[in-house]
Formats: structure tokens, sequence, C-alpha cells
């Protein structure tokens, strides 16, 4: 009843204004905050109850009292400022002549997006504000889904402690970087030395400081559609044009060389791999990879791997990193521990340049740059690198057969599969699925719609296809992380959604 007579006064409020949804939008836009067109729309629908932030906002941009707007009680016109009849007392920075101008977010931003953590879950966080309980199937953390970190890597940790209070080389520790060093010679990483390995508070500090190094503005850079959005994010605030090749699900996910050698211009620079892939659990066999590599060298671009998950494959399936196979190309390829050892929280990961170092000298330069800028990364989650990589590798456990993660994915597969309008590829690594609605049976339109309804009716959180930069409003992204009587409930929900769902 509350949410019915919330929307009752915004509505009676928009009207007295003449105002509609839209307007409201680009008012919004006008005094430099966000409000999405659905967003909106929910309120008014009556959906959705916005958080106190956004009330006050709703509020002032239609001068109406925000205690009003929210519970009804009170006056309904906001509070008129101060007359001379009613003398006040004035702090010195209350007497102004003109008000105090207003701070906008940089246009750099407009374009941005990180749906993992966007609208949906804002919306989740003001449910779980009010006491309802949401299961989290946005992001994966394993910590939250009883994965530990190996103890031999936290008493580690503790007792290097005392050691780890002042920076590091900016590049990151000796012990840690000639670790990682010695890691990617195993995966046959060619011309790799100790300057050219650089840690950081996990891969995404890293993709920033190389998208900020490398990419000046016009400068366009291949990405992939489904992505991990951050690298969409920090290609867009460099500068850079992002030109998303598509991944073929018809093809289990790989990517499509066509589509790739269609996007290439003169002004491309580089092509991004996320390989196993984040949202598709891809993984990529060497002549696919061999392929990039042909494209790559035809073009002389440069190449980035994201392989955070390259120790999370499944089913015997073999992780090759394309550097290995581009000794004459500049390769940067990306890991770290946070998935591979359940550390999400410690924030560390590096990044090894090979390949031809010597055509990106300059690139070099920006890089050591940006992380003399930055000092150093975390230096205790550093110290745990050498045993991490060097010592027992628990993970193996989680992805054979009988292991969780590969009991969970095979559970998850299956059951999306068995609901009728949900197709999905079975994912051969990470923890991720990427599902396919059949929009016509659910007419949906907007996946963001999609999310938010399966989010109020049934309080599972996952992130809409979109925010993966891919194009249709047709698929979505669940995270196979809880524990197997956790999935088996929360399918029985979707497939009891499905059941009957069909967007207005």
């Amino acid at each position: 009843m509350a949410q019915n007579s919330f929307a009752e006064r915004l509505a009676q409020a928009m009207a007295e204004k003449n105002l509609k949804q839209a307007d409201l939008v680009h008012a919004a836009e006008q005094r430099g905050e966000k409000l999405g067109k659905s967003q909106v729309s929910q309120y008014v629908s009556g959906k959705v109850v916005p958080r106190a932030n956004v009330m006050r906002l709703l509020a002032d941009l239609l001068s109406v009292d925000d205690s009003w707007l929210a519970t009804g009680e009170g006056a309904r016109a906001a509070a008129r400022p101060e007359t001379a009849s009613e003398p006040v007392s004035r702090t010195p920075y209350q007497q102004r002549s003109t008000p105090m101008r207003e701070f906008k977010k940089s246009s750099k931003l407009e374009n941005v997006l990180y749906d993992v953590r966007g609208p949906v879950a804002d919306e989740a966080a003001r449910m779980e504000d009010e006491g309802l309980r949401i299961l989290k199937l946005n992001i994966g953390n394993p910590a939250p889904f009883g994965f530990r970190t190996p103890d031999e890597v936290v008493h580690d940790m503790r007792q290097q402690l005392p050691d780890c209070e002042g920076y590091s080389d900016s590049r990151g520790l000796f012990s840690a970087r000639k670790a990682i060093m010695q890691y990617a010679q195993l995966k046959h990483l060619p011309n790799v030395s100790m300057d050219g390995i650089y840690t950081g508070n996990g891969v995404s500090e890293l993709i920033q400081l190389c998208m900020n190094a490398l990419l000046d503005t016009g400068d366009e850079i291949l990405i992939p559609s489904p992505d991990y959005p951050l690298w969409t994010a920090c290609a867009t605030l460099a500068g850079g044009t992002p030109v998303h090749y598509l991944c073929d699900e018809q093809a289990e996910w790989n990517p499509d060389l066509q589509d790739i050698e269609s996007k290439v211009t003169s002004n491309t620079k580089a092509i991004v791999i996320i390989n196993p892939n984040n949202p598709t659990g891809a993984v990529y066999p060497r002549e696919v990879l061999e392929q990039i590599v042909e494209i790559a060298r035809r073009h002389q671009l440069m190449i980035f791997s994201d392989e955070i998950y390259d120790r999370l494959c499944m089913d015997g399936h073999e992780h090759v990193s394309i550097a290995a196979l581009a000794p004459d190309l500049p390769c940067v390829t990306f890991s770290g521990l946070s998935k591979s050892h359940m550390i999400a929280g410690y924030r560390i990961g590096w990044m090894v340049l090979s390949g031809n170092r010597r055509c990106m000298r300059d690139f070099v330069y920006g890089i050591n740059m940006l992380s003399n800028m930055r000092l150093c990364s975390n230096v205790p989650a550093q110290s745990v690198v050498q045993t991490a990589l060097g010592g027992y590798q628990s993970v193996e456990r989680y992805v054979e057969p009988g292991g969780r993660v590969y009991e969970q994915r095979n559970f998850v597969y299956e059951a999306l599969n068995a609901i009728d309008g949900i197709t999905a590829v079975k994912p051969k690594a990470a923890f991720y699925i990427f599902p396919k609605i059949d929009v016509k049976k659910f007419n949906i339109t907007d996946d963001e719609q999609f999310a938010l309804d399966l989010l109020h009716e049934k309080r599972i959180l996952i992130t809409r296809g979109g925010g993966f930069n891919w194009p249709e409003p047709d698929h979505f992204r669940i995270v196979y992380l809880p524990r197997m009587e956790v999935l088996r409930e929360a399918m029985g929900d979707l497939a009891d959604f499905f059941a009957h769902y069909r967007q207005d």
C-alpha cells in the first residue's frame, strides 16, 4: 500500500508540474545527477520506492517536500526560504549573494557502464535495508559462499605482516615477481623478464593503468561482446573508442574471427581477449587463438589477454596463453589470485609483458610513470604470491568431478536448460553461466526491467546481459558459487518465475 500511495503522490506532483518521465530524467541530468529511464518507470508504476537520496532528488525536482512525497505526512509544498520578517542568525558561509555552483560529474563518465554493481544492485541494497534477504548471484565473490583461502596462504601473510609496513618497488616485491615470472615460463610466455612484471590491486587496477598508458582520443580497441565491462569502461575513460567484436554462442562462445577482421580499421591499436571468458565460461582452443594472433600480426595490433580464471578449467580443457603463440607481437597477460585462491578481498593481481618488447618501449615508459604514481600495490597481499603459486593448488579439487565448482556448474547448467524458454551453453571454466532467454515467449524488450522484476518477485539478484555490453536483451549471467542446497532453491524459484512471467 505504501508503494502505491508513493506512486500516486509522485504522479500528482508530476502532473502539477506538467512533467513526463523523460522530463524527470533530463532534469536530473541538468543537475549533474543520474536517474535511469527504467528506474523512473519503476517508481511511477509503484513497483519500487526510491532510497532516501533519490527521494530527496525527486522532491527537489518536483518542488515538493520530501517527507510528503515519501510518506504523505506534512505539508506538500517544499519549505520556502526565510523572508526579512523572519530574522534568522546566519553564519558567514550562509551569507551569499549568489547560490553555490553545482559540481557535475565528468563528461568522461557518460558512456561508462558497470552493471555488475549498477542500478539493479542498488535496488537490491535498498531492499536489504528494509530487512529483506537477497540471494546475490551477480558477482563472483567466493568468500560469502563458504570458499576459504588456503590456510598456508593466510599463515604466511600473518608471518610476513611486520615486514610489509613500507612501500615496495612500484612493480612489486622481488619474491612475488620472481614467482610470477616462473609461472609465466611454465605457461611458455616468451621474452619475459623481471622488469616486465607488475603487481596490482587486482587485475582491475592494471587494466585501467594499461588503457591510460596506451590510448589517445580516437584510438580504437577491439573488445569482446559479451565482455567483462571494466575493459570497455577503462578504454572509454582513457579517451579511446571500444569496438566490440562478437563471440558466437553457436560456436560455444568462441570469438567470431570474421567479425574481428571486419572491425579492424586504421585507428585500431589493440585487441582484448578474455580467456577463460567472463561471463560465458568459454575456454578458447589453440586453433582459435592462433587465428587471432594472425589477425593481430597482419594488422600490427597489441594483444591484451585477461586470464584471471586460467586455473579454473574443467572437463580436461587446456588453457593456452595466447602470448605463448605470439613471440613476435607485443603482449600483456593478466592474472591473479582472487579467483584461484579465493582471496578476492586481498586485491592481488599482476600483468606480464612479453613477446616483442622493443616496439612497446614508449608504452612501457607510460606504464612505469603510472605505476610509480600509485607508489605500489598492496604489499601484504604481494607477500603471499610466492606461497600461493608454488604450493599445493587446492583449487584443483574444486574443479574436478566431485568438487564444488564442478558439481554446481553441472547442476545449474542442467537446471537452466530444463526451463522452457531458457537455453545455456555449458561453461568450461570460471564461476559463471550466460543463459539465453526466448524474448518472444516472455515479451522481453528491456533486460534491466527483467532483472528488476526477478529481484522483486524472487529476491534473486542477477546481472543482465546488457551489463556485459551484449547488444540484445536476451541474456543474463548467473554466478554458481552458492552451495548446492541454495542453488536448488534458486533454480526452483527461477523456473517458477519463468513459468508465468511476461514483461509488460
